[in-house]
């Protein structure tokens, strides 16, 4: 006959596995926290700090993009835009079979705020482009 054991003895190995996985992630954090800070140092003292011309094409873009000079946020904004555009839009068709109302609202009031959101958004990257170029401008 089947002798039936109340204790679990997958429980202890679950448990284990837990606990480890919880210490071994308190220490990844803290490992991960210390390579950062001394790896955001390193990077600091070989692209930013030193003065020396650099000839090669990618440490010149390395520095530029370091000491933001090279901006990436005007095209992930308006890849952002593009693709929540057109989420909306496709949302909005799921609203016709409840009501055509809701769905215009959607289609078109959801793609007028996103525009006038994003175009605030850009607003600002545009002021900066603006400032930076009257600066070097000033400089010369």
């Amino acid at each position: 006959m089947y002798n039936y054991d109340y204790f679990d003895p997958y429980q202890e190995v679950t448990n284990n596995i837990v606990n480890n996985g919880m210490s071994n992630s308190a220490i990844w954090l803290i490992v991960s926290i210390v390579v950062a800070i001394i790896g955001g140092i390193v990077a600091y003292f070989l692209f930013i700090k030193p003065k020396t011309k650099n000839t090669n094409k990618y440490l010149i873009w390395a520095k530029d993009f370091f000491e933001f000079k090279t901006m990436v946020i005007e095209d992930l904004l308006k890849v952002l835009y593009l693709g929540m555009t057109i989420y909306i839009t496709l949302v909005s068709f799921m609203l016709i079979p409840e009501s055509f109302i809701k769905f215009l609202i959607v289609i078109v009031g959801g793609n007028v705020l996103l525009r006038l959101a994003f175009e605030g958004m850009l607003m600002l990257v545009m002021i900066w482009k603006n400032t930076s170029e009257i600066n070097k401008k000033l400089k010369k």
